[in-house]
């Protein structure tokens, strides 16, 4: 590292937001849910100093109930998908599955999580908690195609995107989509996010059998078995933080 220039192991953030890393052993996810419960500032990105696992965990403070707040991730989604098509070769592809789930070229690769410290839809959280996790190499020594819906990133031809280069451009690319979100709501982040979804009209297993026939207006899942069409809200998923 040259004398007064960034080191280029540490992510750089925008304006907003700031940084603290974590070993890589560690979780940022409940590191930032910890700081969460402490009262810690908004705008604060937890990262692992792993280098083999994109993880970064970034804390908010939404002044609004959770079922519209939650909308949030869809930022991440889709602040995670520009990070990619930024550093990744043009012809890989990237695609959503709801309500967390990261796919490259067909692949999983990677999820988003999400906690708030209340589950009920009209209360206004303290705090919300945005993770993501996205492997960039395999974390240990497999045949190919023992894992065939699994894949990283050096897998899919983009070994050289590092993890600085994909958190710093998660986190430029999400703070774009939350200044939409807080702009014009939730209509354009939901147009985004379809587009990146392959799994449109298809039966799917999880988190219920039946058809995907879409998003409602505050991001939960349509899904149609038999006759009926039900709503799975996005509240649901949030990951446990006892």
């Amino acid at each position: 590292m040259i004398l007064g220039q960034p080191d280029p192991e540490v992510p750089q953030f925008p304006p907003m937001f700031r940084g603290e890393p974590l070993r890589a052993n560690l979780d940022p996810f409940s590191k930032a849910i910890s700081s969460a419960m402490r009262g810690i500032d908004p705008g604060l990105i937890v990262w692992s100093e792993d280098k083999n696992t994109a993880k970064a965990a970034l804390v908010l403070a939404p002044e609004e109930p959770l079922e519209t707040a939650i909308g949030a991730v869809f930022a991440a989604f889709l602040g995670l998908s520009d990070s990619l098509g930024a550093l990744a070769p043009p012809e890989v592809a990237v695609h959503f599955q709801w309500p967390d789930r990261i796919k490259v070229n067909g692949g999983l690769c990677g999820r988003i999580k999400i906690a708030a410290d209340t589950t009920k839809p009209d209360q206004e959280p303290n705090w919300i908690v945005i993770g993501i996790e996205l492997p960039l190499l395999p974390d240990h020594e497999y045949e190919p195609g023992d894992s065939p819906n699994q894949t990283t990133l050096v897998e899919e031809g983009c070994g050289e995107i590092t993890r600085t280069q994909l958190i710093e451009g998660w986190s430029r690319h999400t703070l774009v989509w939350i200044n939409r979100y807080v702009d014009d709501g939730f209509a354009p982040l939901h147009a985004a996010w379809r587009s990146k979804c392959d799994s449109l009209g298809e039966p799917i297993e999880i988190p219920r059998k039946g058809v995907f026939m879409g998003l409602d207006e505050l991001g939960g899942m349509l899904l149609k078995d038999d006759d009926r069409t039900h709503i799975i809200p996005l509240t649901q998923q949030l990951e446990a933080t006892a």
